[in-house]
């Protein structure tokens, strides 16, 4: 064996995780406003990590998102997802 070659069983690896594709493009995606989980929001105000929205959608907030419409995809998702037990409030999700 080879001294540059590390020995079976030993040593340490890279475990490689893919990252999300964050949107930055303005294509007609990005010109709604989608449903993600307030404590998403927050955090991602706090320290700029990408939120996922109902629909899948992966992205830093940045923008009001009461100046675009709700995304239909995000729309009907939160509609299947029924009241769970509460009065209706906070269904898991916030515009954004």
């Amino acid at each position: 064996m080879s001294t540059l070659e590390p020995e079976r069983g030993t040593g340490t690896g890279t475990l490689v995780e893919p990252t999300p594709q964050v949107s930055h493009g303005d294509g007609d995606h990005e010109r709604f406003a989608h449903y993600v989980q307030k404590d998403k929001i927050m955090a991602s105000a706090l320290d700029g990590t990408p939120v996922v929205a109902l629909c899948g959608k992966v992205w830093v907030p940045g923008r009001d998102p009461k100046k675009y419409p709700v995304c239909p995809m995000c729309k009907e998702i939160y509609e299947s997802m029924g009241s769970g037990g509460d009065d209706g409030k906070g269904k898991g999700g916030d515009k954004k």
